[in-house]
């Protein structure tokens, strides 16, 4: 199997099946990935990168697309998987290459295709030249049929939690003394740090909460454009002894600070299906407060198992936590029925052996023609 595009789920789901005994390729238009890639084999396409992203997309296109086909040439794959519909999806499909899959994410065919024509073309392009497309929430195959996604392709494959690593455990007192958390109820969130995730509204749900709760802290993690932006936010508001700014972790030590805290908070403005660091969160027992949109409300109940709340709306979300963390069963048992949902619903093991069907499957049909 061969993969373009490399960062977060699409290394973990590498990972399963390179782990399986599968030989899987990343190759990446980027750089190496954060973390480590075990026994996958990294292909880097050179690339020349002015400031400008569409000068940029001008002028490696055509060198990239010419890199791609050698390296699928020399490695010779059974399958060719772009994870996200962006500029390697589109190297993927003018391949020619088959079978060939294609995975959104969520903005690339929500948002990218309606701020920039050329978006819509690339992501159009790749979508019908598609063998199999895989989504993770049903909101999102509107999109895909709009821009051209034959509906019988799509199939619905969620990115999946490892349910062994995160789960509720052991709570770290050194890591929440290292935090400064470690005698105070604490809020976490995992999102970027982009307008996406508007982790402003957080910011700025942070003075009421603490009119109410003193002692409480927010740890965030996660980089991005507008991470000084933000830390400017909490200035102005006079809140950042309470507000932690962590940065990037490794993903193999979220576990650690998603047990360390006592709610998480999603406000993200847009995704596929569940935030993948939502469904980590309540895979570890958390209960979790976020935002009103997409396919989140068939993951969490309101009043049973966390609090879906308006899109920018941080007076709402302040009440949400100043509740949580005024009431310690409430939080014990959202957790619980968290817990249960991922397992049930979006373990990651599951997801991907239902993957390595639809590959199989694909496999066959076309050693047949």
């Amino acid at each position: 199997m061969a993969s373009t595009g490399a960062t977060g789920h699409a290394d973990r789901w590498m990972r399963y099946f390179a782990d399986s005994g599968h030989e899987v390729h990343l190759i990446s238009s980027g750089t190496a990935p954060d973390e480590g890639i075990g026994n996958i084999k990294l292909h880097l396409l050179k690339r020349y990168d002015p400031h400008n992203r569409m000068i940029s997309y001008l002028i490696n296109a055509l060198p990239m697309t010419i890199q791609l086909k050698k390296i699928i040439s020399d490695i010779k794959p059974e399958v060719l998987h772009a994870h996200s519909v962006e500029d390697t999806a589109l190297m993927g499909a003018i391949s020619g290459f088959h079978p060939f899959v294609v995975t959104p994410w969520g903005s690339d065919v929500l948002v990218a295709p309606r701020e920039s024509r050329m978006s819509k073309w690339r992501v159009k392009y790749s979508l019908k030249r598609a063998d199999l497309i895989t989504c993770d929430a049903e909101h999102i195959k509107g999109p895909l049929i709009e821009l051209g996604a034959n509906p019988g392709k799509i199939k619905i494959i969620c990115f999946g939690v490892d349910v062994r690593k995160f789960k509720p455990g052991v709570i770290y007192e050194n890591l929440r003394k290292e935090l400064g958390i470690a005698n105070s109820p604490a809020v976490i969130t995992c999102r970027r740090l982009d307008p996406n995730c508007d982790i402003a509204s957080l910011i700025k749900a942070v003075p009421l909460v603490l009119a109410e709760i003193p002692a409480a802290k927010f740890v965030i993690i996660g980089r991005g454009s507008e991470e000084e932006k933000l830390k400017e936010l909490a200035g102005s508001f006079n809140i950042a002894e309470s507000v932690r700014f962590i940065g990037w972790v490794p993903h193999d030590e979220l576990p650690r600070y998603l047990t360390a805290a006592d709610v998480y908070v999603s406000t993200a403005l847009s995704d596929a299906g569940i935030a993948a660091s939502t469904a980590e969160a309540m895979a570890c027992g958390l209960p979790v407060i976020i935002t009103d949109f997409g396919d989140n409300r068939k993951w969490v109940e309101d009043g049973v198992n966390g609090f879906l709340i308006p899109l920018r709306a941080p007076e709402v979300l302040a009440a949400r936590i100043i509740h949580l963390l005024k009431h310690e069963d409430d939080r014990k048992k959202f957790g619980q029925v968290n817990r249960q949902v991922i397992e049930e619903r979006n373990n990651w093991a599951k997801e991907m052996e239902k993957m390595g069907v639809l590959y199989a499957e694909l496999v066959t049909t076309f050693q047949k023609r």
